[in-house]
């Protein structure tokens, strides 16, 4: 479930071109002209959201301007509208994140369920000590969130497209441990990546 930045200035932060002259490959391609079909002819436009998570993949889960404005070049938008987009809702990255993006949901049913107690396990095995931060080796970067809708088993948390349910310090210890190892994700996960969170199938982007 989106949710949107609210304490985030903005002023005099607005990134800059890193240069990397992307392009879209076949496969990303494919995935592409499949979305720009759900749409009317005369509202394409209306799938900036979903080109952004396809370029959001293919950026290592973050959105540097170069992946922005390949978005706005192929739904002939102003750069400045997708970055609007872009920069609205939290599951939009535009900073590189870590090779585990750990989004623990702290919003009231996970909150009331423990979710203090995973923030703190989360923190203590990463070595991180806020939200926001990445771990210096890249391997975490640790992320509070709002609801993103798996209030029945709270608590929760996301990382990259799967989620983690019915949390206990012990339980996420022991799933940080394996992805740290170099752990399939899927090993613990409680939901598959579906073609809508992930439409490249099951992540296999730039092949």
């Amino acid at each position: 479930m989106p949710t949107i930045r609210i304490d985030q200035p903005t002023v005099g932060q607005t990134p800059q071109s890193l240069g990397l002259n992307l392009s879209w490959t076949k496969t990303e391609q494919e995935a592409i002209t499949r979305t720009l079909a759900k749409y009317p002819q005369d509202r394409q436009r209306s799938a900036v959201i979903p080109l952004l998570h396809i370029a959001q993949r293919k950026c290592n889960e973050w959105l540097p301007v170069d992946a922005m404005q390949l978005v706005a070049d192929t739904l002939d938008l102003p750069y400045i509208r997708v970055y609007e987009v872009a920069s609205f809702y939290t599951m939009f990255n535009l900073k590189p994140v870590g090779k585990h993006h750990v989004q623990v949901c702290t919003n009231c049913a996970c909150l009331i369920r423990g979710s203090d107690a995973i923030v703190s396990e989360v923190k203590s095995h990463t070595g991180l000590t806020a939200s926001g931060e990445t771990s210096k080796d890249g391997e975490f970067t640790f992320t509070e969130v709002e609801c993103l809708g798996a209030c029945v088993a709270a608590p929760m948390m996301q990382i990259g497209t799967h989620y983690y349910t019915h949390l206990t310090p012990e339980k996420t210890r022991e799933i940080l441990t394996h992805l740290q190892n170099g752990g399939d994700p899927a090993k613990y996960a409680d939901t598959a990546p579906t073609q809508d969170a992930d439409p490249i199938h099951n992540g296999k982007y730039g092949q």
